[in-house]
């Protein structure tokens, strides 16, 4: 699920359904991305994510564990998970938790498979407090399915609450840019 202003790689397809071939028991495969501003000439930040399934599972207890615009996963998987359901701004993360639950194996190339857009209207929608509360429930969830502990969503909670809601977004873009995203 890429926006329009999203580029793949060339290869990005081929390096993915290599893995599946490689890896049948895989459910999704994800991949790192390159976060751009007017050109890709100018990225501004590289979101790393982990690689292997016991890495990404214990990932997601913090962070979402996948670049969206980079998955490609198997449609029974998903399905058998309830696919993609409503949850503002959070409907993958949310539907990678769920397959969590099912057991899914997961992997994430160390390649950069997409070129992402990034500016001031993302980070913006990043934040406020309609967003804030969409991944607070997100983070309850976990803590009832007792996927986290509870001092690990008090912590994930408050975290978000600083980002999320305090910071305004023009800070906001810069701590994603120097403190979530390595640099090129």
């Amino acid at each position: 699920l890429m926006d329009s202003d999203d580029i793949a790689l060339s290869d990005r397809f081929e390096k993915q359904l290599n893995c599946f071939h490689a890896q049948p028991e895989l459910d999704v495969i994800g991949g790192q991305i390159h976060e751009f501003i007017d050109s890709i000439d100018n990225v501004v930040g590289i979101r790393t994510i982990p690689l292997l399934d016991a890495e990404i599972k214990k990932y997601i207890k913090i962070r979402c564990p996948f670049n969206q615009q980079t998955v490609m996963l198997k449609k029974t998987s998903m399905l058998s998970a309830g696919g993609y359901i409503d949850w503002h701004y959070e409907e993958d993360y949310y539907l990678w938790i769920r397959m969590f639950e099912k057991g899914c194996q997961f992997r994430n190339l160390p390649d950069n498979l997409v070129y992402v857009r990034v500016g001031s209207e993302m980070y913006k929608r990043r934040g406020g407090l309609k967003y804030f509360k969409s991944e607070a429930q997100l983070q309850k969830y976990m803590w009832k399915k007792g996927m986290i502990s509870f001092p690990r969503y008090l912590f994930n909670i408050f975290i978000r609450f600083v980002v999320q809601v305090l910071l305004p977004n023009k800070l906001r873009g810069y701590i994603f840019q120097k403190l979530f995203r390595k640099s090129k």
